[in-house]
């Protein structure tokens, strides 16, 4: 089963650590278990634009989608035997210490 795991932080208590250090090995320790199939990392959603479409009108706004403190800072897609073990591989990422991690399923096409 391949989830995707959103990477939910408050962008201005991102410490300088975390912003040099990156996930402090957890991205190396899931690709030795060969659980990672892709991720990034995001810009701050300071720098964002988003796309509406009302009545035929394209509407840009700029910065993030949601106003809120919290933002998704980076996306990590994984492939695993389920939900329990998405649950394991998310609750070892060092954001869900201080942020959040939201797993969800991918559609398969």
């Amino acid at each position: 089963m391949k989830y995707v795991l959103m990477i939910g932080l408050d962008e201005s208590n991102v410490s300088e650590e975390i912003a040099r250090h990156g996930c402090g090995g957890w991205s190396e320790e899931m690709t030795r278990r060969g659980v990672v199939r892709g991720g990034l990392g995001l810009r701050p959603a300071a720098e964002a634009t988003t796309v509406r479409v009302r009545d035929g009108d394209v509407l840009l706004t700029d910065g993030p989608f949601a106003e809120t403190k919290d933002q998704i800072g980076g996306l990590s897609v994984i492939e695993c035997s389920g939900l329990e073990e998405a649950v394991e591989i998310a609750s070892k990422h060092p954001v869900a210490r201080y942020g959040s991690i939201e797993i969800r399923p991918l559609l398969d096409l």
